[in-house]
This record gives C-alpha cells, sequence and structure tokens, in this order.
C-alpha cells in the first residue's frame, strides 16, 4: 500500500530525514514510533501531502508518485496530532460538513455511533470536552472511508476507557481490509495492535519488525523479583533482583528453595524503545 525509499527532508542545513526507508502491506497496523524530534510527524506530514519531501521515492498503491494529489487524498484518512474545527458548528453539523469534501464515505449518524457522540450530535464544537474533540477529529479522519488511515498520537489525553473504544474501531478496520499508519506516545498501544513497528531516531531508522521479534533480537532479560535477600541476584531496598535468559532454570531454584511468591516482568516494547534510543516517549 505504502512503500518509501531514501526518503530525505533538509530544513536549511539542518536533516530531518536522513534517507528512510520502509513499505507498509495491505491490512496491517503500522506503528511509526520514535523519540520527540525524530522525524515521525515530518515523515507522516510529507505522506498525507503536507510537507514537501527533499529527496527520495514514494509510492501509494503501487504506484510512484511525485506529488500527494487529490485522487490520493479521497483513498486516505488523516488524524493529525492538531486540529482546528469551527467551533460554533454542532458535531453533527461538523460531520456533515466533512463528509460533503469527499465522494463516497460513511454516514454521519454512523460516525456519530462509531465514536460515541450521539448525545453529544447538537452541542457545538466549543462545548466539547478535550476527550469528545479528540473523538470527533478522529471520526472525522475515517468519514471518507479511506483504504489507509494515518493517525498521528490519536489515543493523547483521552481516558482509558475510551482509548480502548479507540482500539476497537482500530481492529475493526483492519479486519475490514484497511491500513493504518499509526504514530503513539504510548508503548502498549503499539504493542497491543501493531503487526509491525518501525523505531526512528535521529532522522533514521534503526529497528523494525513485529513487536514480538523486537523484544526477541532485543537480548534484553526477563526479570524475575522476589521480597526477601538471597546470594543469587540484585538486592534492591530489600528486594533480590534476578536478570536472566532462562526463566525456567531460575524458577526452578527459587521454588526448589521454598520461595512460593516472586513477581516475573517480561520485557515489553517499551523496554526495547529505551535500550536503542537511550530515551523515554514524551508528551
Amino acid at each position: 500500500m505504502i512503500k518509501v525509499v531514501n526518503l530525505k527532508k533538509k530544513y536549511g542545513d539542518f536533516e530531518a530525514l536522513k534517507g528512510i526507508s520502509f513499505s507498509i502491506e495491505r491490512g496491517i497496523i503500522f506503528s511509526f514510533l520514535g523519540p520527540n524530534g525524530a522525524g515521525k510527524t515530518t515523515t507522516l506530514e510529507i505522506l498525507v501531502g503536507l510537507r514537501k519531501k527533499t529527496s527520495g521515492e514514494i509510492y501509494f498503491f503501487g504506484q510512484k508518485v511525485d506529488d500527494i494529489d487529490k485522487k490520493i487524498k479521497e483513498r486516505i484518512g488523516v488524524l493529525l496530532q492538531k486540529t482546528e474545527l469551527f467551533r460554533e458548528l454542532t458535531v453533527y453539523e461538523t460531520l456533515k460538513l466533512f463528509r460533503s469534501f469527499y465522494k463516497k464515505g460513511y454516514d454521519p449518524k454512523k460516525v456519530l455511533e462509531m465514536i460515541g457522540l450521539v448525545e453529544k450530535k447538537n452541542e457545538r464544537v466549543k462545548t466539547l470536552s478535550g476527550g469528545q474533540f479528540q473523538r470527533l477529529s478522529f471520526g472525522l479522519s475515517f468519514i471518507n472511508d479511506p483504504e489507509i488511515l494515518f493517525l498521528d498520537e490519536p489515543t493523547t489525553g483521552l481516558d482509558p476507557q475510551s482509548r480502548r473504544h479507540i482500539w476497537d474501531i482500530i481492529r475493526e478496520f483492519k479486519r475490514g481490509g484497511k491500513t493504518i499508519f499509526l504514530t503513539t506516545h504510548y508503548m502498549e498501544e503499539a504493542q497491543t495492535l501493531s503487526n509491525k513497528v518501525c523505531i526512528i531516531d535521529n532522522g533514521l531508522i534503526i529497528a523494525e519488525g513485529s513487536p514480538d521479534e523486537l523484544i526477541k533480537h532485543s537480548g534484553l532479560s526477563t526479570i524475575v523479583e522476589v521480597d526477601g535477600e538471597y546470594n543469587f541476584g540484585k538486592v534492591v531496598e530489600g528486594k533480590t533482583i534476578i536478570e536472566t535468559k532462562n526463566m525456567s532454570e531460575v524458577i526452578n531454584k527459587l521454588l526448589n528453595d521454598g520461595v512460593e511468591k516472586f513477581i516475573v516482568r517480561h520485557p515489553t516494547l517499551e523496554d526495547v524503545f529505551l535500550k536503542l534510543t537511550g530515551k523515554e516517549l514524551r508528551d
């Protein structure tokens, strides 16, 4: 669905993208992760036509494109980090307005149900809470029933329940054969949803694969934490921390020594991210 080859973007002497390449297959959730300033949003904005590339090749739907023209924009949907809307319009009027920009798409009433704003349909946009506004913006991103959906931090500012609701909609899109390009600051979100992850730092892609592949090949150890001080691990504040790549062996030893209560923590995508970049994802 999307292929990027040696994509570069310069702002004067600053090289925001230093030659990145990746491909996204149909019907997958592709997460593009990186610290602030790594090049995530620049890449997304080039792909949706908001910025011009300096050099490199971009392919959509198997065809090389020089510009993201109207034909492509009819087939994609976009949720940016910041969205400005007509604040005096109602929620329903806003959905109807955006639907009118496209030849095809969802009935605005259907979108209202999908984003859980039926009870707010006649409320003006300016009266919405931050979470409600974000859900409306999300609804606008797919009102044209796009084949590819670009979501730049779609669940920022949402409560856990709303976040899970958005996840369910994204999964439903995937089951329907749609392709999702996702950037997020929530590692749990990326690990839960993604078929494929690409980590970018300093304008370069430094890792790519499924969440499980990245974790498996990270070389990170499983952590076993035991209350009390023992001579087979590192003692920290009255607890024994054991790092191991052979969890079964450690657990058997603990059980043989009469230790029945312990916590096992497997490496996560966030651990991989921190190992590769040395930075935490920050809002």
